[in-house]
């Protein structure tokens, strides 16, 4: 044994009941503040935590009603093929920060993936542009869960919904991280339960098993067609249709990283996390690529109550697809039922990105790039004045009082997309950096705790797709340019470039270092601690049948 690993045996002896293997909570440390003064999570997310966090992140309003309008912009072919695509980046990105966090599952994770493999500026901004715009999502969320209830009722003022669904997520947030995984896997539960009931419904109306006995087929994609045309006629209105849809899809599958921000307080992430990364796949093809399919099949790009209810600028479940098509099929009480099932999902992704933004946050902070008081965390290990300051941004959501809600909530989703498409772009950009300097450390690919055959293939894939999608998120102004149209539909760039700009100005004022060789490439602090943590608390393997299918599952 060299002296470095008996540095880290003796490490490993000295920590406490909290940070040690005995209660199966170990965390490699690697900030700047002193842990022992501000503390540091500890891990708490079970197994089925991590698999039904991963699945919550995927299915959201986006799925649930931001499909709807997108439908009638652009049909039922534009939002297949654009959902498609989009997910096909969305699991080169599980694949790629997968590599990432298997290796390293340590706090602040995504943000000292940047940090360290790009360089300081890059750290920073994303740090900063995926705290700010995690806080963004949770009042776009909280937008679209007060035009949910409105499809019940007007009467109780908006201010009361905002109190009670902000006051709640704080709290699942403020207690224990198992409070968290705990409301995530209840909330994934129903969503699971009613997106797998909903694609057997549209394939039982897709046979003629309704009410009507009318099987539909593909008629719609006959007529009214496949492809809507959108702001000019003919071929080229249909593919502006066709890249509007990018947007939608874009916004539904932000937060699918979640489960990598989650790393660091996740028992056993080697185990773990692969599994969640691996079942990427089958998410995106079972949830959107069959739910947009179904979508597409069942209703019309001109449905009229559709198309009224979102030109009326209606509420809720009177926007979803899947409530026109069960109104289309005869099929009555279930809208509301489905009005509950969406409001619980802008609960739990409101839920999820309070705990990304709060621990980018805290990343920020125990890398000097944030106030030290961030890095504070209570002894259950929360970094409490993080989500404290998270819970003050989402006070944003009272917009919703003096606006249209649905207006709010279209404001928002402009704004955390392009924030989103930038997270994506430069985490691309740090695995590729990952893999330049593990290769050129002398490690190999064989020696990740996880790795696919698609990298790096699919990490520039998705860098190239990532950084289109950025410039034509807002091409429809163009068309009918406006000042304040353009700055609705890029300030979200705004979110990474100050920051990123900002910080460059005063690394070279300061002389601070940039971007290394990648010989050069810090990957191995916090990989000894994280290594003796793995050795001491093996996972415990399903012994009876029902584990071992509990276990397949979650």
């Amino acid at each position: 044994m060299d002296a470095k690993d008996q540095q880290v045996f003796q490490k490993a002896d000295s920590l406490s009941d909290l940070e040690n293997g005995d209660s199966k909570e170990a965390v490699a440390y690697t900030g700047v503040v002193d842990e022992k003064e501000y503390g540091h999570v500890r891990r708490g997310l079970k197994a089925r935590h991590v698999q039904f966090i991963a699945i919550g992140g995927i299915i959201g309003t986006g799925l649930f009603v931001g499909t709807g309008s997108a439908l009638v912009r652009a049909g039922p072919l534009s939002i297949l093929l654009a959902y498609t695509i989009v997910g096909t980046v969305i699991y080169s990105l599980m694949l790629a920060i997968g590599e990432m966090t298997t290796w390293l599952p340590i706090p602040g994770g995504l943000t000292i993936y940047a940090y360290r493999y790009l360089d300081s500026s890059w750290g920073f901004a994303m740090g900063w542009n995926y705290t700010l715009g995690a806080a963004l999502i949770v009042c776009a969320e909280v937008s679209a869960a007060v035009t949910l209830i409105e499809f019940w009722t007007t009467d109780t003022p908006k201010a009361a919904w905002v109190i009670l669904i902000i006051g709640v997520i704080f709290l699942l947030n403020i207690w224990v991280v198992e409070g968290y995984g705990e409301a995530e896997f209840v909330f994934a539960s129903i969503k699971i339960i009613t997106i797998i009931g909903l694609l057997f419904m549209a394939f039982i109306l897709f046979l003629g098993g309704g009410p009507h006995h009318d099987r539909t087929g593909f008629r719609y994609w006959k007529n009214p067609g496949a492809m809507n045309e959108y702001l000019v006629a003919g071929a080229r209105g249909r593919f502006c249709g066709f890249l509007k849809s990018f947007v939608n899809a874009c916004f539904a599958f932000s937060g699918s990283e979640v489960i990598c921000v989650a790393a660091s307080e996740t028992l056993n992430p080697r185990r773990n996390i692969p599994k969640a990364v691996r079942r990427t796949f089958w998410r995106v093809l079972i949830f959107y690529v069959f739910g947009v399919l179904a979508i597409g099949v069942l209703v019309p790009y001109n449905d009229k109550g559709l198309t009224a209810a979102l030109k009326q600028g209606k509420s809720g479940a009177a926007v979803s697809p899947w409530v026109a098509a069960i109104v289309n099929a005869g099929i009555h009480g279930l809208p509301h039922l489905i009005n509950a099932v969406i409001l619980s999902s802008a609960w739990s992704c409101g839920n999820s990105f309070m705990y990304s933004a709060s621990r980018n946050l805290y990343a920020l902070a125990i890398t000097g790039n944030a106030p030290k008081i961030f890095a504070k965390c209570s002894k259950r290990g929360i970094p409490m004045y993080a989500v404290c300051a998270v819970f003050a941004t989402t006070f944003l959501s009272f917009m919703v009082v003096s606006e249209n809600s649905a207006k709010v909530f279209e404001w928002f989703m402009n704004v955390t997309t392009l924030s989103s498409l930038f997270n994506w772009f430069t985490l691309f950009l740090a695995t590729i950096r990952f893999r330049m300097a593990y290769l050129s450390q002398g490690v190999k690919t064989e020696d990740l705790p996880f790795h696919s055959i698609f990298m790096p293939y699919a990490a520039y894939y998705g860098a190239a797709l990532t950084f289109f999608f950025i410039l034509i998120s807002g091409f429809d102004v163009f068309f009918k340019f406006t000042v304040k149209s353009f700055f609705a539909d890029y300030c979200g760039i705004l979110l990474f470039v100050v920051p990123f700009i900002g910080h460059k100005i005063y690394a070279y004022w300061f002389g601070f270092e940039g971007m290394v060789k990648a010989s050069e490439i810090d990957i191995f602090t916090g990989k000894a601690e994280v290594d003796e943590y793995e050795r001491r608390n093996p996972p415990v393997e399903p012994k009876t049948m029902w584990q071992k299918i509990w276990n397949a599952i979650a």
